[in-house]
């Protein structure tokens, strides 16, 4: 990952406080982590942003983690039009039908379950790991995963940041 300044970093620091603002909801839909983000601009390294979004997450509270995954789609149904979401969920593009089938009828369990959608770190992982994931966290405890749920969320932002500051 990137360490110092860079164009994308120094950007982020110095737009308006609604671009970045907009920006940050496009990473993380909780607006506590953005508003903790926000407040501590500028960044002097990619580093010190990543530990801010770190610190911000350890910090969201039960209902600031389900306005943040609030703002993803459920593993196998990426928003239509969105290539975050496309780019993040593609490990699922080659599964068979009959795995895209029990993903579904899991991510409804587990929604129904918990109240929220199945969220994992998807970028890199393929359809099964994806589908092993779920059966193993739908037999978790609330709490469990609710924790689960925060680290994942924290990986996510992290590659989001680094799209962020990576950009030219």
């Amino acid at each position: 990952m990137t360490s110092g300044s860079t164009p994308g970093l120094t950007r982020f620091n110095t737009s308006d406080e609604s671009t970045a603002q907009a920006e940050l909801h496009e990473v993380c839909a909780s607006s506590a982590w953005g508003s903790k983000l926000l407040a501590q601009r500028p960044f002097a390294s990619a580093e010190t942003l990543f530990t801010a979004s770190d610190a911000a997450m350890a910090e969201l509270t039960a209902d600031d983690l389900a306005e943040a995954m609030a703002g993803h789609p459920p593993i196998g149904r990426p928003k239509p039009g969105d290539p975050t979401s496309s780019r993040e969920q593609r490990g699922m593009a080659g599964a068979s039908e009959e795995l895209k089938k029990e993903m579904l009828e899991l991510n409804l369990a587990y929604q129904d379950r918990f109240g929220h959608v199945f969220l994992i770190c998807a970028t890199g992982a393929t359809a099964e790991q994806m589908l092993d994931a779920l059966r193993t966290r739908i037999g978790h405890t609330a709490e469990e995963e609710r924790e689960i749920v925060r680290t994942e969320l924290g990986k996510i932002n992290r590659i989001r940041l680094t799209r962020i500051v990576e950009a030219p």
